[in-house]
């Protein structure tokens, strides 16, 4: 049994390693092979969670006073961009104190603020960091060398990060070094909600005091054709996240939202769903019907409403009655709840479109 297969979570989901975790073991064992002088296969190593783990290696090669070896990333059953990567860690010791990380091709470089990293240095975020830095300190102990210069490369990376937001928060030319256990959970919440408010706070950075919200790539593309004058890093994907975003809007100084969706999640909204995804609220049938009857509508579509299948059906049969109205009291509702919901702190705007992109609703009528 491969001793680095990772474990399954409570749904039967085999969990993965992060790009950090097997950075840390490929720098470890580069270490260890320039210090013993020994070729190795597998390198046990300890995950920022404080579990201990061994990876098999990929490669081990020493070339003069360098060792280069690399550790191929799993992913488990998370759907990761960068599941099978290579992470390679080439490292060089030195008398001198000190680890220097440093990025090579395939890492990405931080061109903008707002993400806690150095300007133009790698995108090794700050746990992953300490813990390749940690790792290459323990194979040092007892050695005459008390310092390393560490490279992580990841080949094929630029073509990995053309599938993340790395470039709209200004991470270019390869991916990020990432991880705060050392474990990826599939379709990891934690991991995505961490990704909004990081997208937010670069956003707020970088001096942007309006956002738009959406909650997918379709929804996002329609977003943008409504509103071309604002810069893509103003565009974020919060998924079923819209309370995050909101909250984090107002803790970051942003002035105005935009939520831009479709009727089932901006129903949701409307009723002060804050969390949208499906396991974890259901569209609520008497809360459009009781929409309705506030417009006026006949008591036959309102019980009509009542039974409907889905959010879908509900605008199909609000359109076929003429109700067309009700797309922007539902923005109206969404503004209302997201403000509520960010302490008054924001100004939100919301539209509703269709499936093909058309506006079907707004709130306010007239953007401002």
């Amino acid at each position: 049994m491969d001793k680095s297969a990772p474990p399954k979570d409570r749904k039967g989901l085999r969990t993965g390693f992060t790009t950090g975790a097997c950075a840390a073991a490929a720098a470890k064992a580069a270490t260890r092979c320039l210090v013993q002088g020994s070729m190795l296969s597998e390198i046990e190593t300890t995950l920022p969670n404080r579990s201990h783990v061994t990876f098999a290696l990929a490669r081990c090669e020493r070339l003069d006073e360098r060792a280069i070896c690399s550790v191929i990333k799993d992913a488990g059953d998370d759907p990761d961009c960068t599941h099978g990567a290579e992470l390679i860690a080439e490292v060089e010791l030195r008398t001198e104190p000190g680890i220097e990380l440093r990025g090579g091709s395939g890492v990405a470089r931080v061109t903008k603020a707002g993400l806690g990293l150095k300007i133009d240095g790698p995108a090794i975020n700050p746990v992953p960091s300490r813990n390749i830095t940690e790792m290459v300190e323990e194979e040092l102990v007892g050695s005459p060398y008390a310092g390393a210069i560490v490279t992580i490369t990841v080949p094929d990376g630029e073509e990995m990060a053309k599938k993340t937001t790395n470039a709209r928060l200004g991470l270019l030319g390869g991916i990020s070094i990432l991880g705060t256990t050392g474990i990826v959970r599939p379709y990891s919440t934690a991991a995505f909600k961490a990704s909004v408010m990081q997208e937010i706070d670069v956003a707020a950075v970088g001096g942007l005091c309006e956002l738009v919200f959406t909650t997918g790539g379709k929804s996002e593309q329609y977003a943008m054709a409504l509103y071309p004058r604002l810069p893509e890093q103003a565009f974020i994907q919060v998924g079923d996240f819209i309370g995050i975003g909101v909250k984090q809007c107002a803790k970051r100084g942003v002035t105005r939202a935009i939520i831009v969706g479709m009727m089932g999640k901006l129903s949701k909204m409307a009723n002060g769903k804050m969390q949208t995804h499906a396991a974890g609220s259901e569209v609520d049938m008497e809360f459009l019907a009781s929409l309705a009857a506030e417009l006026s509508a006949p008591d036959e579509l309102v019980a009509a409403i009542r039974q409907a299948n889905t959010a879908r059906h509900v605008l199909e049969l609000c359109r076929e009655a003429g109700l067309v109205c009700i797309t922007s009291l539902i923005c109206k509702k969404v503004a209302e709840q997201c403000q509520r919901h960010a302490g008054g702190k924001l100004f939100v705007e919301a539209s509703l479109v269709d499936f093909g992109g058309a506006l079907l609703g707004r709130y306010p009528e007239v953007h401002t």
